[in-house]
């Protein structure tokens, strides 16, 4: 295909084989790489990748979910449409069996071709690939991360953290849309092989314990939402794993303990928590750090953060913003058409100069364990007092009676307080009356009086990140009068009609 350094390479598949040889040849020659899953719609996927304007897309035609067959065929044919200074497809038949589309390469010629591996010399800062920030609120921001910095990052992870070796195997339950597809290719750095699985992680029930189990996982990579879907898996042998990580969003204590009991009580349990946008962690356990349930272990190795208060004064044992004060590898190296590095700046250390603000808040306890407690930017700030919104969800959740929730707070004309919960109820339940009251026991006795909401409010679903995190700005946004148009990208959202109730909701809460 011509490819050289510093081309692009978009790449629209799910986690197959197809992406993880495709990502490493693209590397090998010092192109950029950039995927997104198929998950995503023709919007969310051009508002991404149009920005890199690749010479090269590599597009399958479906995936699988939930026991369906979706076709993207129709999706392909517009990202083919409409990228700007497209020069080669690669189509990868993957759901469907039918005949290649008119002026592609099949992945088959491609793979057939049998010529020595070429290895482009590159410089440590030189741009292995893109991702992409949720893009919920505007434009997805495109974090360039570069071959030096992502390949300590990898060798630090797999190797330190993981303990993995040769021979042994990581299963990362993730989409290629995610970072964590990214960060598994770290394992391929010990000789360790890393398992694909493409589909709905519970579907059919307890799917992604029966793949650890038939594939021998020694160390698994798993969201936090998939262990507190509470899918056991005993009927499966899974005797090998020794090490689970978690990662998406803090590991609340009943995580812990599911794990204990179902997975088995030596394993090691090490909740993470990061970002994309350094493609990695900050936090996370270690084998020198005791395990608590809902806390994580500690920093990581080279990465010297820290919790400040509003004054940018260190804080230990209270709520502060987490920082990054001294520089990681693996930070990005810019971030994509950002001449001067002007949104770069503005965005991470834009409060502090010189300081990286990630956005949480945290505790960074005496003990050294850490605490997670939601976006900085999604504040709960309740008469002076910082409330976390994961505090809501660790607890609420653990109800039968609840499916998911989302905490709202927002600031009065008036000077006063709206601390709003929407509730999901399971199937076979309804936000009554009795159930309102258990909520608010619940809240009072497991956390304080002041958590308790002045309106609780059932709602049909909540909205997400196609990574999977909550929609809490841009609910907060439609909550304080913004329209739904400059609130939210709908093309960024799991699931639009959801966004849309929460619209509808604001508008008629103003009248």
């Amino acid at each position: 295909a011509g490819v050289r350094p510093g081309d692009r390479v978009g790449a629209y598949l799910p986690n197959t084989e197809h992406a993880v040889i495709a990502c490493l040849a693209t590397a090998a020659v010092g192109a950029v790489w950039a995927c997104c899953s198929p998950d995503f719609g023709a919007d969310g996927t051009l508002g991404r990748l149009a920005q890199l304007e690749p010479a090269v897309l590599i597009a399958a035609d479906g995936y699988h979910w939930n026991g369906k067959v979706i076709d993207r065929a129709d999706v392909v044919a517009r990202l083919r449409e409409e990228l700007p200074g497209l020069r080669h497809f690669v189509h990868v038949p993957y759901a469907f069996d039918r005949p290649d589309p008119a002026g592609s390469t099949p992945w088959a010629e491609l793979l057939a071709e049998d010529s020595p591996p070429d290895f482009a010399q590159v410089e440590f800062s030189h741009p292995l690939w893109v991702l992409f920030t949720s893009g919920t609120t505007g434009l997805p921001k495109g974090l360039v991360h570069g071959h030096g910095g992502i390949t300590l990052e990898g060798l630090k992870w797999s190797g330190l953290y993981c303990g993995l070796r040769a021979g042994e195997r990581m299963f990362a339950c993730t989409s290629s849309g995610w970072a964590l597809w990214n960060m598994q290719l770290g394992a391929l750095t010990q000789g360790a092989a890393i398992t694909l699985y493409e589909g709905a992680p519970h579907h059919p029930p307890g799917a992604v314990w029966e793949v650890a189990a038939r594939t021998g996982a020694d160390v698994m990579l798993l969201g936090a939402a998939v262990v507190m879907a509470g899918v056991s898996p005993r009927q499966h042998d899974i005797g090998r794993l020794r090490h689970v990580m978690v990662s998406g969003s803090a590991l609340p204590p009943a995580g812990y303990h599911w794990i204990l009991e179902h997975l088995g009580p030596d394993l090691r349990i090490d909740s993470t928590s990061g970002g994309t946008d350094i493609s990695g962690s900050f936090v996370g356990a270690s084998e020198y750090d005791a395990v608590r349930p809902g806390r994580i272990g500690g920093r990581l190795a080279g990465v010297d953060c820290a919790a400040w208060d509003s004054g940018g004064e260190p804080v230990v044992d209270a709520v502060g913003d987490l920082v990054v004060t001294q520089p990681m590898p693996s930070m990005p190296v810019s971030l994509w058409n950002d001449p001067g590095g002007v949104r770069y700046t503005e965005s991470y250390f834009g409060t502090w100069p010189g300081v990286w603000r990630h956005g949480d808040w945290v505790t960074l306890h005496s003990d050294g364990s850490v605490s997670i407690h939601g976006r900085s930017d999604s504040t709960l700030n309740r008469h002076g007092v910082r409330l976390g919104s994961s505090d809501f969800y660790d607890v609420l959740e653990t109800l039968d009676e609840i499916a998911e929730t989302l905490v709202i707070g927002l600031d009065l004309p008036d000077g006063g307080y709206w601390l709003g919960l929407f509730v999901v109820p399971s199937p076979g339940f309804a936000l009554d009356d009795a159930l309102k009251r258990k909520i608010v026991t619940t809240l009072r006795t497991r956390l304080t009086p002041r958590h308790v909401p002045d309106e609780i409010v059932e709602a049909p679903a909540v909205p997400h990140t196609l990574s999977g995190k909550r929609l809490e700005v841009p609910v907060k946004k439609l909550l304080s009068g913004e329209e739904l148009a400059r609130a939210a990208n709908l093309a960024s959202v799991d699931d639009p009609d959801a966004l849309r109730w929460y619209a509808r909701f604001a508008a008629d809460r103003a009248r």
